[in-house]
């Protein structure tokens, strides 16, 4: 196995697995959540806290890197339900960057920490030859009452599998951003804007919080891999079977324009912004209205199924399509 060249985004879960998980052995009862296919966050034992952690890098976008730093993991800890108190950045630059590139960086994830009510607590900035383009490395740090955070481990057959805003969202604001001179010829001057703003949406903390009030039976913010890829890493936490009905994911008229002409599929597009939650029938209402008071967009997509039902996707005329595990996002067929 050592000698496969592997392909630019996530590892797959097999080689994550195998690579990384495996090789992870030494233990402390400390920790709570250790990593695991579709575990975005680590949580350890405060006492009477539990301590919510991620960490994510940002690789393949260029104008909204600052920005993007500070939601990715931030979006994380909201999956769990717990609000992010602290954020850390690693930013790695190549040669060439200007004191003005490091200061709209930092402009972008000052605006954005603000926004979301996040202290940048630390972290590093170096210019580095070992990098061809900006690359940020975020660290997210969120506290809830010991028991309090979500995990997905809970799913059970039956429960409903809700998605919020649209599949897509931040990589068509990505590709809209860094190839706009491109898609002008696609998009009115109306719609690249629309596009472009798709990248101010990317935050998931309302959605997160709220529902985490509510209770769920667990939550993934949806990003590399798309929406298929963030279904699939959920079921396989809680090594259970689902089924997705097409129809009912929601595309912007917007998104498909923009993935129609790259020719990529909008449903293993990276999407942050969209949170997938999953929620007994009971609760399904108080979702609902906790969802609509915070002013963001939902849809129930499918529902938890045995796992010996397999994980598949339903199209308009009722034909299923097994949904595959997570590879490469889409965005790197065009940005790499």
């Amino acid at each position: 196995m050592d000698h496969i060249i592997l392909k630019p985004g996530k590892l797959d879960a097999e080689l994550l697995e195998k690579l990384v998980f495996q090789n992870v052995e030494h233990r402390r009862k400390e920790v709570l959540v250790r990593p695991g296919v579709g575990e975005d966050c680590a949580t350890l034992d405060f006492g009477p806290y539990e301590c919510v952690m991620s960490t994510d890098p940002i690789t393949a976008a260029i104008s909204d890197i600052g920005r993007l730093a500070v939601h990715i993991t931030c979006n994380d800890i909201a999956s769990n339900g717990v609000e992010p108190l602290g954020i850390m950045l690693a930013v790695l630059l190549p040669p060439g960057t200007t004191a003005g590139d490091v200061r709209r960086i930092m402009e972008q994830a000052s605006e954005v920490s603000e926004e979301l009510g996040v202290e940048i607590i630390g972290g590093h900035t170096e210019i580095t030859p070992a990098v061809n383009r900006p690359v940020i490395v975020s660290t997210a740090v969120g506290r809830a009452f010991a028991g309090g955070s979500q995990r997905a481990s809970g799913m059970m057959p039956g429960d409903l599998i809700y998605m919020t805003k649209y599949a897509g969202l931040e990589g068509c604001g990505i590709l809209a951003s860094d190839y706009e001179s491109e898609l002008a010829g696609v998009l009115s001057a109306e719609e690249l804007a629309e596009a472009r703003d798709y990248l101010k949406r990317v935050s998931v903390l309302k959605e997160g919080v709220a529902a985490g009030k509510v209770g769920t039976s667990g939550m993934h913010d949806i990003t590399e891999g798309g929406v298929l890829g963030a279904v699939w890493e959920l079921a396989e936490i809680a090594d259970a079977g689902l089924r997705l009905h097409k129809e009912a994911i929601p595309v912007t008229g917007i998104i498909r324009k923009i993935t129609d002409h790259f020719g990529i599929d909008p449903l293993r597009l990276i999407s942050s912004g969209s949170m997938m939650i999953i929620v007994h029938p009971d609760r399904a209402s108080e979702l609902e209205a906790a969802l609509t008071s915070v002013r963001v967009s939902f849809a129930r997509i499918g529902e938890v199924r045995p796992r010996e039902e397999g994980r598949m996707i339903v199209d308009a005329d009722g034909g299923e399509t097994i949904i595959d595990p997570p590879g490469s996002d889409e965005l790197y067929r065009i940005v790499r």
